[in-house]
């Protein structure tokens, strides 16, 4: 039974890929309608900006980054320990947090795996109507038995009423039939 589990969660997992990408394609007309209605202010905002003024603020942005990224080279070029010893195990240290955060991604991304094929399973029963199903199948459960109560009644009574209750019971179950039926034609 396990092999078919393992078998079972890639199909779920792309099941539940499937039905996330169509729940998120349904909010594109929304932005599509958002863009549409935002698109002419900015092309008139972009048409009313002066180049000059852009081409100013983007050299001195490009100044003080360049002036920020020497002060730090500096910084580091600086603080480097010429001691071979240290940087080895400043080294190791790194790959052993790397390795360390591999398996903590490796864990979080088979969680998110199994969450995604959990939602693929339980949007395969809905389209299966399955879930419908296993609600009937609750229903029959908590109802008493049938004949457990046609019993149960005649030693109270001796006429023809244990036959009634008996009747809304098959009348109850009845539906219950119904709907594997129509589940199992989908």
């Amino acid at each position: 039974m396990a092999i078919i589990d393992e078998l079972r969660t890639p199909l779920y997992f792309a099941a539940g890929t499937a039905d996330l990408a169509v729940q998120q394609a349904k909010k594109v007309p929304g932005l599509i309608e958002q863009l549409a209605a935002e698109a002419p202010a900015r092309i008139d905002a972009v048409r009313k900006t002066d180049p000059k003024a852009v081409q100013e603020k983007v050299s001195t942005q490009a100044k003080e980054a360049q002036a920020t990224v020497q002060s730090k080279l500096a910084e580091v070029v600086g603080s480097l320990d010429t001691d071979l010893k240290k940087l080895g195990e400043t080294c190791q240290d790194l790959a052993l947090r790397g390795v360390g955060v591999a398996a903590e991604y490796a864990v979080k991304a088979r969680e998110k795996y199994e969450e995604v094929a959990a939602h693929g399973e339980e949007a395969v029963k809905a389209w299966r109507g399955e879930v419908a199903e296993e609600i009937t199948e609750i229903a029959v459960v908590v109802e008493p038995e049938p004949e457990a109560e046609a019993e149960a009644e005649p030693e109270a009574k001796q006429d023809d009423e244990p036959a009634k209750p008996a009747r809304k019971a098959a009348a109850r179950k009845a539906p219950a039939k119904k709907t594997a039926v129509a589940a199992e034609k989908e």
